[in-house]
């Protein structure tokens, strides 16, 4: 059984690797092609695109295909929900005895 996309794994999942923050961090700039967003990486066109189907498959990221070149942009509400994860178990923590 597949789960739903978006969950809160796929979000810990995605940002857990360096590259796909970096593209976060590039995305917050504003929209990008693949071809912009992977010309710092040094990689197969074939691995990065591994990264953006996992940012998108999270819901980090959208993406659209105007003739040959695919656009991705960035979801912000995503950075919401880490938030408010953060945020909700926080006491929890702060409240721990060690």
């Amino acid at each position: 059984m597949d789960k739903p996309a978006g969950t809160l794994d796929d979000t810990f999942q995605a940002l857990a690797d360096p590259t796909r923050r970096a593209i976060l961090s590039r995305l917050g700039q504003g929209p990008a092609s693949v071809g912009e967003l992977a010309a710092p990486f040094d990689m197969a066109l074939t691995s990065f695109m591994k990264h953006l189907k996992i940012l998108e498959r999270a819901g980090w990221i959208t993406t659209t295909k105007s003739g040959r070149v695919r656009t991705c942009a960035i979801v912000a509400d995503r950075f919401a929900d880490v938030g408010a994860w953060v945020y909700g178990h926080r006491a929890l923590w702060e409240n721990r005895q060690g």
